[in-house]
């Protein structure tokens, strides 16, 4: 027989409060067509994107963590110092080391909490937000806060036609505490590694710094060019419509909802014309209230779901205490959806 104790965590967990930060400049797609041959019209029509915001180096992937999370825990009703673990979803903060939750946790007065970075592109947000609940379900933390932010800005070619006028950055953070009732479904997630060439970066760290020209990318001008993402737009489409919508109907099938329970579906804000096939797939009744902040955030990865989630309770689109369907998809092929209750 085991020695050990049980552990002593709550019943369930529930999103108890959720904040945002967009970088003040904001980048319509004028300014994406100074590099690249298309339209705005053709930028609307394949992506549903009007404008974007690129951060200043001042809005670093920690400030605008930071302005997020003290929106967030204000919104939770309570202070940093019980905030028992920091759980942050980036693949844009470049230094590898330390994790940069150890410092946003420092800087927001958390005092001692677990802090630790992961990379799930796209799909970041639900695996933080998967791990928090398990964490107060199981008793390690009492409240966590899981965060999603990008800069993605750093990672565009902006030669590049099928990706430059996609990316946006910006912070989205949640706080996760004990419920007493069932608040965040089940976790219906996973990876295809077999499509990992679909969507990633042009090239490694590690080629860049050996720099074999022959090897490397070089711009208009014949310069090597950083690292970005780039992708094979169709396959992504293909997969993103036809896969995640089975995806989101088992997340749906885990938490026992059908679409008509549902309030709100919160959706990667990947590209317009996924969103809507998914709501046509999932035949979303029209009382639904469908995520739609592509449009003026772009695709901002990981920190797509909380920003989309903090501006529709913001604008009154939704309100505390309905039930949301939210989705995340992206490079790895991963995923991860949930159905959760709306602080």
């Amino acid at each position: 027989m085991s020695k050990i104790k049980p552990s002593k965590g709550a019943p369930y967990a529930r999103i108890l409060g959720v904040g945002g930060y967009r970088p003040t400049r904001v980048v319509p797609n004028q300014v994406i067509l100074e590099t690249i041959d298309s339209s705005d019209e053709w930028i609307r029509s394949r992506s549903g994107i009007v404008t974007r915001h690129w951060a200043s180096d001042e809005e670093t992937v920690a400030m605008m963590s930071i302005e997020a999370s003290g929106k967030a825990i204000a919104d939770a009703g309570i202070t940093p110092e019980q905030i028992g673990a920091v759980i942050v979803s980036t693949v844009s903060h470049f230094k590898q080391t330390p994790a940069v939750a150890t410092e946003i946790a420092h800087k927001i007065g958390a005092g001692k909490p677990a802090a630790f970075d992961i990379s799930a592109g796209c799909a970041g947000f639900g695996y933080g937000l998967t791990l928090a609940k398990g964490m107060i379900v199981e008793g390690s933390a009492e409240h966590v806060l899981v965060i999603g932010v990008e800069r993605l800005s750093d990672l565009t070619d902006l030669e590049d036609r099928a990706t430059a006028f996609l990316f946006g950055d910006g912070a989205g953070a949640v706080v996760v505490g004990p419920s007493q009732e069932p608040a965040i479904g089940p976790t219906v997630w996973g990876s295809e590694g077999d499509k990992s060439e679909t969507i990633k970066q042009t090239v490694s760290w590690n080629e860049l710094h050996i720099g074999d020209v022959s090897k490397l990318p070089l711009d208009s001008k014949g310069e090597i060019k950083f690292p970005a993402i780039t992708q094979e737009g169709q396959a992504v489409f293909r997969w993103a419509v036809y896969e995640m919508a089975k995806v989101a109907q088992q997340a749906l099938d885990a938490a026992g909802i059908s679409p008509e329970d549902l309030d709100v579906f919160i959706p990667h804000q990947a590209n317009m014309r996924i969103i809507d096939s998914m709501v046509k797939t999932l035949k979303l009744p029209e009382h639904v209230t469908v995520a739609r902040d592509i449009e003026s955030t772009g695709n901002t990865s990981a920190a797509s779901i909380p920003l989309a989630m903090e501006r529709l309770l913001a604008t009154g689109q939704a309100k505390s205490g309905d039930t949301a369907l939210v989705i995340g998809f992206g490079a790895g092929l991963v995923y991860a959806a949930t159905v959760v209750t709306l602080p």
